[in-house]
Order: C-alpha cells, then structure tokens, then sequence
C-alpha cells in the first residue's frame, strides 16, 4: 500500500531553480551547491536510502533534490526537469516503505497554492562525504 508523506522543507538558500533546460547557465545557488560538494569522495549510487524522521528532502533545482545526513550529502539528480520543483516549493515525496527510493515520485507545492506540480520520478542516490 502506498502513502503519500508531505516533506515539508523549503527549498533553504540552496533552492536554486532553473527554469528552462539544463542549457542554461548555473544560477547562483547551483553553484554554491556545486562548491559545497567539491572536494567530497561520492560513493556508489544506491537505489534507497532510509527516511530519516529530523532530515527533510531540499530542491536545488529543478533535477536536483538533497538529504543532508550528517557528515553524508546525498543527491538525487532527476532524468529530466520536474516544473513543479522550485524554491520556496513545498516537496512532497510518494513513499513506498521506510527509505526514498528509485521511481518514488516527487511534487513541489508553490506557496499559496493548492495544485501541486506534476509528479516526477527519483533516480539513484549518490552519497558525498569528506574522507577522514
């Protein structure tokens, strides 16, 4: 049976969005994003990782979606641009079970609406975690 769980998490400083397709030059919160995880060893994708109550889903942009875990930044990165996720969007994810996984589908929620966007599906996680 499945669920729909609301992760509520605006989309922080890092909610860059870019609104057309991955042509376009990186925003500025792209890049800040892109300077936080430099330097960083990433890990073999995985299919899932564990819902953690404290840990809230943020958008980066459009085919970018973040779960800081402690030391670990695991990231997300859509197939294809989901319209609806942008910053300040509230993020719904679709869950099946305990952990976000592969093909789980997620929406953002504009503030002040009442539709959210479409539902676009999740890819493999990669972890990215400073050695030492």
């Amino acid at each position: 049976m499945k669920s729909l769980l609301p992760i509520i998490g605006t989309a922080l400083a890092l909610g860059g969005c870019a609104a057309g397709s991955s042509d376009t030059a990186p925003t500025r919160d792209q890049e800040a994003f892109s300077r936080e995880i430099a330097g960083l060893t990433a890990s073999e994708p995985q299919s899932c990782i564990p819902v953690e109550q404290n840990e809230a889903l943020t958008i980066v942009d459009t085919r970018t979606v973040v779960r800081r875990s402690g030391r670990t930044i695991w990231v997300n990165r859509l197939k294809a641009d989901c319209p609806g996720l942008r910053p300040l969007a509230t993020l719904i994810v679709e869950v099946h079970g305990g952990q976000y996984c592969r093909g789980d589908r997620v929406r953002g929620l504009d503030p002040g609406s009442t539709i959210p966007g479409p539902q676009c599906p999740l890819g493999d996680w990669t972890g990215y975690r400073r050695e030492g």
